[in-house]
């Protein structure tokens, strides 16, 4: 079997009903397939393996049942935690401009003038849009990855670009 490697499909919410569906936000390009029937899933920091019993749309949610999660109680408990699924190495998403964290960690951060002045570390993920963890001199910032912050993502050159806007990727003092 060819290797493969955990990429994020998404966030559980709160449960739904009294039989254990929960909503989940999702993230990523084809939730047809990562929450089929069958599919099996990671949740939680742990990785606790779960399998898909069944996907359903509901008021433009989705509605999932894990195998093992059967009531409310059970439900509640898994709530707030993230999807993982596992997917072959190399696997790009089918959505141009949309990334898997592994791809844009490690990636130069240039400023609008297209020096360098940082690296990407890490990627988050709440609830509002997706945030790029940005290493700038040894300095955590955190930049909303969105395309008007964002305008330039070249992976084969292994940078992007952030916009100019005070205080994004400095304190702001120079503005």
């Amino acid at each position: 079997m060819a290797d493969t490697e955990r990429v994020l499909v998404g966030t559980l919410g709160r449960p739904h009903g009294l039989r254990g569906e929960l909503i989940v936000f999702l993230r990523t390009d084809s939730p047809e397939v990562r929450f089929a029937p069958g599919a099996s899933v990671e949740v939680g920091p742990g990785g606790r393996p779960l399998t898909v019993v069944a996907a359903r749309r509901h008021a433009g949610a989705l509605l999932l049942t894990l195998e093992g999660v059967a009531d409310r109680t059970a439900a509640e408990a898994l709530r707030g935690l993230d999807v993982w699924a596992r997917v072959p190495a190399g696997e790009m998403p089918e959505e141009e401009g949309t990334f898997y964290d592994r791809q844009l960690i490690g990636l130069g951060v240039r400023d609008a003038a297209g020096r360098q002045v940082g690296r990407v570390t890490a990627v988050q993920h709440p609830p509002a849009q997706d945030l790029l963890v940005v290493d700038v001199a040894g300095v955590e910032r955190l930049v909303p990855f969105v395309a008007a912050l964002v305008p330039v993502v070249d992976l084969a050159a292994g940078f992007l670009q952030v916009a100019d806007v005070a205080g994004l990727l400095d304190d702001g003092e120079d503005a």
